[in-house]
């Protein structure tokens, strides 16, 4: 007889089968089959109301126009970054750190600014759901202790400029990158850029070299609507939370005040993590709020704190590398394998069943025969995890109809789980409304507001909070993320070797036939809850390979970098192995994680192998860490081809 399943050495249950009806029920109810096509992205909407809604409303067009430009056509710098997030921060700074100067680096962005998500996000409400102490990069670096326990967005925003400032990171912004393409005579890539100079002024079109060419493009930057019939001919305001509009609403990223909603009827769509934090506050400031739900998320506990600054002396920033090491203590208690005090201790380290999203380390990969019993042991350790967040709903919210349509039947790794301490009392009062779109969603839209099952509900002001593309859209494929294309030796397009081979590279953070150029994305890591460290983690790594490679050459200026095909293979199929672990999101409900159930369909063999290469490593973060470790401390860059010929 099979030993029954632990974590952190406890006892787990069997599943109950009532349970699982409830998951199966849940996620059958919320399939649509329009899947992905049900969302429209702003950037490619079909009529110019949605595509103004992309449009950058924080950016300083005269300010930037004055300014004497940072990039001319032309320009040949050492290594340009795609994106001036905090990834592209985190890279930079590491380079610079490396021995890089940083008047040899650039950082590209469409933005007007730096920050990445932190620019484009200043909604009302906004904080990082991971702790700010592990999120907030460089905080020891910079010497900068965060205000709360989870920072809010101008404090995240005024991060990303402090990183820049003291590593004198230089950023060209506004400007779409077209197009990169290697030119194996040069050994240089040539990028094809459009700078936007703002109304009334034309584009201009830019070509820039670099030596080295660094791809730091994050996944919440494409943002999507509804595919509804009639949104458009909505006449009140309408914008994104990613755009969000204080005109419309009053107040301003530092100052929340929307005192412009007191007399309007206010509707949000979407109860994922944006909504979970938007929400509140404008139930604070509306006169009728209608939350339109299609899926609820789970919300646990917060606990936001201001922090002590004794606390912070003396338990936190302790020691030289301390918050390396508060991030991996962090993410060992996350996986159920903490040792010693749970130094964050909330309820990211204890929804240790998150592992069906992330991986965990384990001894060999899960065998398709062994799918169920797999599925089951997580199903174990979420059971008294996900049970808690159900009766917290029970607990809190009065009117029993609301508390069951906010109840969420699924697995907790299925859907980002949310923390917020307001969003449930929210629902407790007279004027917000919670509208549950099942079984048809928002039928269509009209002059008025949004119709749902039959009934009309008039709006003057529409907030959507309906997320971005999903990651894993042409599976993670680097120049689908960025919206542009890699052009490789021979011609050869990232595009075109992720379809035809799968996705192919070396940690990833190289691929075979694109010399000089480093991947900063998601595709083949270790997964976690928070994206910066996995960011820092690549980033030493790639200024690590880098520095070395300079110092085996006499030619730095001819120095190419490759990953050869054999290693990439090696790295591609042992992802693929560990992939089958991530069949346990075959019970869960359609949404961002699964690009709202596509990935989901069953597929030929050869192209279920194929993708399966674009999976995360689902030994996790933990083994992914160990394993840049050791091939830095081996100290022969294996499976890498350097020249300088």
């Amino acid at each position: 007889m099979a030993a029954a399943p632990t974590i952190n050495g406890t006892e787990l249950p069997t599943p109950q089968d009532e349970v699982l009806r409830h998951y199966e029920e849940f996620k059958a109810q919320r399939i649509n089959p329009q899947g992905a096509s049900q969302y429209i992205e702003l950037e490619n909407a079909p009529n110019e109301r949605f595509e103004a809604l992309a449009e950058d409303p924080w950016v300083d067009h005269a300010t930037i126009n004055a300014q004497k430009p940072t990039l001319k056509d032309g320009n040949e710098l050492k290594i340009i970054i795609l994106g001036a997030g905090y990834g592209g921060l985190i890279y930079g700074a590491r380079l610079v750190e490396a021995g890089f100067p940083a008047e040899d680096i650039r950082l590209i962005d469409n933005a007007g600014g730096f920050g990445g998500t932190w620019y484009w996000n200043r909604y009302p409400g906004l904080m990082c759901d991971v702790e700010s102490y592990l999120y907030a990069p460089l905080l020891e670096e910079t010497n900068f202790m965060p205000k709360h326990k989870y920072s809010y967005g101008p404090e995240l925003r005024d991060q990303a400029e402090r990183i820049a400032q003291k590593y004198g990171l230089v950023g060209f912004f506004r400007s779409n990158v077209e197009s990169a393409t290697w030119d194996d005579e040069t050994k240089r890539w040539d990028i094809k850029l459009e700078e936007n100079r703002g109304p009334g002024q034309e584009k201009v079109k830019l070509t820039v070299r670099a030596q080295f060419l660094l791809s730091a493009n994050g996944f919440l930057n494409h943002p999507k609507v509804p595919n509804v019939s009639g949104l458009e001919e909505f006449e009140g305001t309408m914008f994104h939370t990613a755009r969000w509009n204080y005109e419309a609403t009053g107040g301003s990223p530092e100052n929340q005040t929307l005192d412009r909603l007191k007399d309007k009827r206010v509707g949000i769509i979407g109860t994922g993590a944006t909504g979970i934090q938007v929400t509140p506050q404008l139930a604070r400031w509306a006169k009728e709020l209608y939350v339109f739900q299609r899926t609820p998320s789970s919300v646990d506990v917060r606990g936001q704190r201001e922090t002590d600054l004794n606390e912070w002396k003396q338990k936190i920033a302790t020691h030289k590398g301390w918050q390396h090491d508060r991030c991996d203590n962090f993410l060992r208690w996350s996986v159920g394998q903490g040792e010693g005090e749970d130094l964050v201790n909330d309820g990211w380290t204890h929804a240790t069943s998150y592992i069906g999203f992330m991986g965990a380390p384990h001894t060999k990969p899960v065998q398709p025969e062994e799918v169920p019993s797999h599925i089951n042991r997580l199903l174990a350790i979420d059971e008294q995890i996900a049970k808690d967040k159900r009766q917290r709903i029970a607990d809190i919210v009065k009117d029993p109809n609301t508390a069951k349509a906010l109840t969420p039947w699924y697995p907790t790794w299925c859907k980002r789980p949310c923390f917020h301490d307001d969003y449930l009392p929210t629902f407790n009062l007279s004027h917000v409304h919670l509208v549950d779109t099942l079984p048809n969603g928002i039928e269509r839209g009209t002059k008025n507001g949004l119709v749902v099952n039959g009934k009309e509900y008039p709006l003057d002001v529409l907030v959507f909070s309906t997320g971005y593309r999903a990651p894993s859209k042409d599976q993670l494929e680097p120049g689908s993320v960025a919206n542009m294309s890699f052009i490789g030796r021979d011609a050869l397009t990232m595009s075109d070797k992720w379809h035809t081979k799968g996705a192919s590279t070396l940690h990833s953070i190289q691929s075979h036939s694109f010399p000089n150029l480093f991947l900063g994305g998601y595709v083949q890591i270790g997964n976690g809850q928070h994206a910066t460290y996995i960011m820092d983690l690549k980033a030493q790594h790639i200024a690590y390979t880098l520095s070395e490679a300079h110092k085996r050459v006499k030619d730095t200026s001819k120095l190419t970098l490759e990953a050869t095909e054999e290693a990439e293979d090696a790295w591609s199929e042992e992802i693929a192995r560990h992939a089958t672990w991530f069949a346990a999101y075959s019970i869960c409900t359609p949404g961002f994680s699964t690009n709202e159930g596509e990935d989901l369909k069953p597929l030929p063999p050869q192209e279920a192998l194929r993708k399966a290469r674009a999976a995360p490593h689902a030994q996790g973060l933990i083994y992914f860490k160990d394993v840049l470790k050791r091939w830095r401390e081996a100290g022969t860059l294996e499976g890498l081809t350097i020249s300088e010929s």
